[in-house]
């Protein structure tokens, strides 16, 4: 079996070779004495662990050599962990380094079989580390045009994708703010065949009525005041793409019977105008709103409901998700990790299970702006639920189950326990069993029953 690498980065040849011959039977090991053969001795052996003395040359009676070595270790690598070997009267040197990224701080005089368990934990953590980003590739190459989900509803919702993407029939979206509407339009789009066509939004609340018809079917020169030249509305824009009507619950009545005759006819007319003119477009719309409420309130046409919703969609609320909104969490972390370059590790337990505790009446998009905050607040190396302004989120809210008769609730609860487990032991199924107190086989029964795969 092949052994893990480990470089040991010190000026003392003597303390060098006493690590080597004590380390080399557990260890592929690795020697540099300064900052540039540790790089270069990093870069080529890629190792999991280093252990480093902060006193290097050409200053090997200070720490600030050490520190830039540091510095550069975990900037071509913020994974690996490093080891920084320090004497007892510097212990503020070594939260210094702890604060820069190192993994863990050992005391000199070296004592091998302490320096032996230290290392052994590093290596685990790394494997384990290593084995949770192997499961979110795996998972991301799960993700579906642009949208990231491996619940059962999620995929439910894939496949009507594929579906209807290959038709031209009118889609209505249904779902909270927050859920992913356009995503799906836009999904629609680039696997139908209109994908080399242009995909135009167009939000019916957002733009004030009268000026709405215009924006949408354009208008002739002279219509009204101001339309000094003739202008092209959306739906000619979008000539052999996709419109995508957002908030389709906002559209007064009156263009909602111009928009009735276009799913009839095909035919526009402009503002101002008395020409028909041909469009050839695929419309989706998508809607936060109780159209049906709104049919009986006399807000919204009957006849234009059932034009537009040939194909109707019911996106799933973030709380009903089960497993995603972790999942979530750690992408939208790893994205802005990156952009904002903060070196940051993760979500505290505490902070995940607010995270998992928390209903998320915003949904994705709640989330992701939480998550964005939390990595712009962020002082330390894990997020913490302060960062993410949810430190007043109860664990186990008891509301949920009070409405539930005592089966329904009992599963309930074993179903939130069971997810939140995987959350905090990063998937780990040995660490999942043992904090539930069940048997491996109890798990995969468990795992099973809640469409988690054991994989």
């Amino acid at each position: 079996m092949k052994k893990p690498k480990l470089l040991i980065v010190d000026d003392d040849e003597d303390l060098r070779t006493q690590m080597k011959w004590a380390l080399t039977g557990e260890y592929d090991i690795v020697l540099a004495e300064d900052r540039i053969s540790a790089m270069g001795a990093m870069r080529k052996a890629q190792p999991a662990v280093i252990t480093l003395d902060l006193g290097l040359p050409p200053e090997p009676a200070g720490v600030e050599e050490g520190f830039a070595t540091l510095d550069e270790i975990i900037a071509e690598n913020s994974q690996t962990k490093v080891i920084i070997i320090t004497g007892r009267g510097e212990k503020e040197n070594a939260l210094r380094a702890i604060d820069k990224g190192a993994y863990d701080f050992f005391y000199k005089p070296i004592q091998l079989d302490e320096l032996k368990i230290v290392l052994g934990r590093a290596f685990y953590v790394s494997q384990l580390e290593q084995e949770q980003r192997a499961l979110r590739k795996r998972l991301s190459g799960d993700t579906f045009e642009g949208m990231l989900g491996t619940c059962q509803k999620m995929q439910d919702t894939y496949a009507v994708i594929r579906k209807v993407s290959t038709t031209d029939a009118p889609v209505l979206v249904m779902g909270e703010s927050g859920t992913g509407k356009e995503l799906v339009a836009r999904a629609m789009h680039r696997l139908s065949v209109r994908q080399a066509k242009p995909f135009i939004v167009i939000n019916c609340g957002a733009i004030p009525e009268n000026l709405l018809e215009s924006e949408l079917f354009g208008h002739e020169k002279g219509a009204f005041t101001g339309a000094h030249i003739q202008r092209k509305g959306r739906f000619e824009m979008v000539e052999g793409g996709t419109l995508f009507l957002d908030e389709i619950g906002e559209l007064p009545l009156s263009l909602q019977v111009k928009l009735l005759r276009f799913l009839q006819e095909r035919t526009i007319e402009r503002v101002g105008g008395r020409e028909q003119i041909d469009v050839d477009a695929r419309v989706v719309a998508a809607t936060n709103r109780d159209l049906k409420e709104a049919m009986k309130e006399g807000k919204f046409r009957e006849d234009l409901y059932f034009r537009l919703g040939v194909i109707l969609m019911s996106l799933p609320p973030l709380r009903e998700r089960e497993g995603d909104i972790v999942l979530l969490a750690k992408a939208f972390l790893e994205r802005y990790a990156d952009e904002n370059r903060k070196k940051i590790k993760g979500f505290t337990d505490q902070a995940l299970d607010s995270i998992v505790s928390y209903d998320w009446p915003g949904n994705v998009r709640e989330l992701e702006n939480r998550v964005k905050r939390a990595v712009i607040m962020a002082e330390g190396l894990k997020i913490i639920p302060a960062d993410l302004d949810m430190e007043e989120v109860a664990p186990i809210p008891r509301q949920k189950y009070e409405s539930m008769g005592l089966k329904e609730a009992r599963e309930a609860l074993e179903k939130e326990m069971l997810f939140k487990a995987f959350a905090r032991n990063k998937e780990n199924l040995t660490k999942v069993a043992s904090e539930l107190g069940v048997s491996r086989p109890t798990l995969y029964d468990m795992m099973e029953k809640y469409g988690i795969p054991k994989e």
